[in-house]
């Protein structure tokens, strides 16, 4: 493999600073993309652009890739699908029922909003989407700016997902951590929970500022948009149930279907650790799409017996939806292929050995954390740091002697503060999408939040690195 050094994080730094400067998020991602293909093929421009298309295409040979997009376009249909039945409409008039009896309703929204991106921790991207559909006219009636809904649906979402080990990202890590012998992978990862301080003082900020209704930096200067109306004639009538249970359906069959496919054939011991063993074994990928599916299945079913829609209106309501996320999906496959991109020139594995020489034991959590930050914020991926990290971070405190729990802790906080600050962040990019907001305002307004709590991160590890063993 060749050893392409400083070179490997010039495509994904640039992307980065082209999307925040330009504000173009694709332009940019194809810029980075262009430049690496360059860097591979030593200047040659046309074997440049031939190994650019061959990048994108090359994304649908990952199937974990190939599903997450067609989740995003069936998630696109389920939306679609509820709303024709009333159900976002009767979800609104639930919330604002509630907030008629609310002393301060604008701090009541946005504490409901951040509490249901936590609850719905089973997968990042579904409480995302969830959170965005739903709040965004109730932040729009009750001049909130979409903004704060796109950092509380982000902000809420990954971190909760990573501190509750029985979804699709306690599956990923619990793969990561099986390949080493003397780590259980579940109590590893359960016994990183009280370290994980980026995941748990971010939730802490979040419904601070969701209760305070407080801003600070760039969000302060962002204004709420006109309020979106419905046309009575379309306007069904709503039903707030006709957005739970499609959504209940999803959320309850995820973990069944993570279960389902690490189901161990040939396996001796108990019930209960075979549920564990196929948790840790199953792919998050492929239960969240069949999730998804089943729901949209069992919402046209459900919402036929109500005579909300027919077979055709089925249809026609799902294309639609999916119509609605091609830019998403679009954008994703960008991020996938530079994503591979800077795993081909090995920018994550470049930026993780150059820090690993200066570890010691004492400050090595803190630098742990800071180069995850680092790697996750120039590829946008928190489950690619997740795999270059463990590889590195695991050996480590155990030759050096850190705590293995501290260590996986500062491995996965870091992943997901570069998650949130990447502007090629898949999750980053959904959570603009879902809010209806400007995707570098979502940027701009979350970094000083996630700097915050970052910046109390590594204090805190450069304390614990020296006290706790």
């Amino acid at each position: 493999m060749t050893d392409y050094g400083f070179w490997s994080i010039i495509p994904p730094v640039l992307a980065i600073v082209l999307a925040i400067t330009t504000r173009q998020v694709t332009f940019s991602l194809l810029v980075g993309l262009l430049v690496g293909a360059l860097i591979m093929e030593g200047g040659n421009l046309l074997g440049a652009f031939l190994l650019t298309l061959d990048g994108l295409i090359d994304v649908f040979q990952s199937a974990g890739s190939t599903r997450t997009v067609v989740f995003t376009l069936l998630i696109g249909a389920l939306i679609s699908l509820i709303r024709a039945a009333g159900g976002v409409q009767g979800f609104i008039a639930l919330i604002q029922q509630r907030l008629a009896k609310a002393k301060r309703p604008e701090s009541t929204l946005q504490v409901a909003a951040g509490l249901t991106g936590f609850l719905i921790f089973i997968e990042s991207n579904i409480s995302i989407l969830t959170v965005g559909t739903a709040f965004r006219p109730l932040f729009d009636q009750f001049k909130i700016a979409r903004e704060k809904l796109a950092y509380l649906a982000d902000s809420s979402s990954a971190p909760s997902c990573i501190l509750f080990p029985i979804n699709a990202w306690g599956a990923y890590v619990m793969g990561l951590l099986a390949s080493y012998e003397h780590l259980d992978p579940f109590k590893t990862l359960l016994y990183s929970i009280p370290y994980n301080l980026y995941p748990i003082l971010t939730l802490i900020l979040v419904f601070y500022l969701a209760s305070t209704g407080k801003a600070f930096g760039p969000m302060k200067d962002m204004k709420p948009r006109p309020i979106e109306t419905t046309s009575t004639s379309e306007a069904p009538e709503g039903n707030w149930l006709n957005m739970l249970i499609p959504l209940l359906v999803m959320i309850v069959t995820m973990p069944v279907y993570l279960i389902h496919t690490g189901w161990p054939d040939e396996f001796q011991g108990s019930l209960g650790e075979k549920l564990w063993y196929s948790i840790g074994n199953g792919s998050g990928s492929a239960a969240v799409l069949y999730a998804v599916t089943t729901a949209v299945i069992f919402a046209g079913v459900y919402f036929g017996f109500q005579k909300k829609i027919g077979l055709k209106s089925f249809f026609d309501h799902s294309i639609k939806g999916m119509n609605e996320m091609l830019i998403m999906a679009l954008l994703m496959v960008l991020a996938f292929a530079i994503g591979n991109l800077c795993n081909a020139l090995g920018t994550g594995q470049y930026v993780a050995d150059v820090t690993s020489q200066w570890l010691n034991p004492g400050i090595a959590p803190a630098l742990i954390f800071l180069t995850s930050c680092f790697v996750a914020f120039a590829t946008g991926t928190s489950w690619g740091t997740f795999a270059i990290m463990i590889s590195i971070g695991v050996p480590l405190a155990q030759a050096v002697g850190i705590n293995p729990y501290l260590t996986i802790a500062a491995v996965l906080g870091g992943g997901v503060f570069g998650d949130h600050c990447s502007p090629i962040s898949d999750t980053t990019l959904i959570s603009s999408m879902a809010s209806g907001t400007d995707h570098i305002d979502h940027v701009r307004t979350q970094l000083p939040y996630a700097l915050a709590t970052g910046t109390l991160t590594t204090l805190l590890y450069l304390a614990m690195g020296f006290f706790v063993r």
